[in-house]
């Protein structure tokens, strides 16, 4: 669901971890202002208390904001979204059906896509998440994407907000090498973060019965059940 616009805040509320859990929605709306040191640092610091396999601490962290090199990176990265989301919008087909009309879920979230991507290079901090290379990458991403959602709780904690991405694809090659990133580490995520133009709220999800099971597969409880007044989302494969 894309993000409701609303004017920037440069404060951020307190939220609760449970609330935080349930709220922290993809952002990809930002303000054009800079986030402080201490906020960067704090939001970082965070990311790095995830759990890794065997406590190696196998992730690490470049982050971009105005350097010349995170200026050339994002430049980068910018050619790379927007190649992406113009792929992604063809063979989704967001300019058909709902798509065309102007105030339906489908045209809002092609509009936020359009200002992300359109305005990448804009944005205050990218976060380059990598971990070491140990295994065939499937286990790999256990050591790294719980610090990645780290950090994005800590971003809606600080008042912002990101979304993590892999549309670095295309320029991979030539991004690892205007940043050094060596070989034998993996470039698991791109995560943009900024001040929200959209904000955050209950996200929409499938119901929680169609997602969790006791006991085997398709196997209901009393206790499995949304609390009062949760939204659903219409997305996700058929309904069984």
């Amino acid at each position: 669901m894309a993000e409701e616009p609303i004017a920037a805040s440069p404060t951020a509320e307190p939220v609760g971890l449970l609330e935080g859990l349930s709220s922290t929605r993809a952002i990809r709306r930002y303000a054009d202002e800079p986030i402080p040191d201490t906020d960067v640092r704090d939001m970082l610091f965070a990311a790095t208390r995830a759990p890794t396999g065997s406590n190696r601490q196998s992730f690490r962290f470049v982050a971009l904001r105005d350097g010349p090199t995170a200026t050339e990176a994002k430049s980068l990265l910018g050619e790379s979204f927007r190649a992406g989301w113009a792929a992604k919008r063809r063979s989704d087909g967001y300019d058909e059906g709902s798509g065309a009309v102007e105030d339906t879920p489908k045209a809002r979230q092609a509009r936020a896509m359009d200002h992300f991507v359109d305005n990448f290079e804009r944005t205050p901090l990218v976060v380059l998440a990598c971990v070491r290379r140990r295994h065939d990458g499937i286990g790999d991403g256990a050591s790294v994407y719980p610090a990645c959602q780290n950090l994005l709780l800590a971003a809606r904690a600080l008042g912002y907000g990101g979304v993590l991405t892999m549309w670095h694809g295309m320029v991979e090659p030539e991004l690892r090498e205007l940043i050094g990133i060596p070989d034998d580490h993996h470039l698991a995520a791109t995560i943009p973060i900024g001040r929200p133009l959209g904000r955050h709220g209950p996200v929409r999800r499938r119901p929680l019965d169609e997602l969790v099971f006791e006991d085997r597969w398709d196997g209901g409880a009393d206790w499995i059940e949304d609390p009062a007044g949760t939204r659903h989302t219409a997305a996700g494969p058929p309904r069984r």
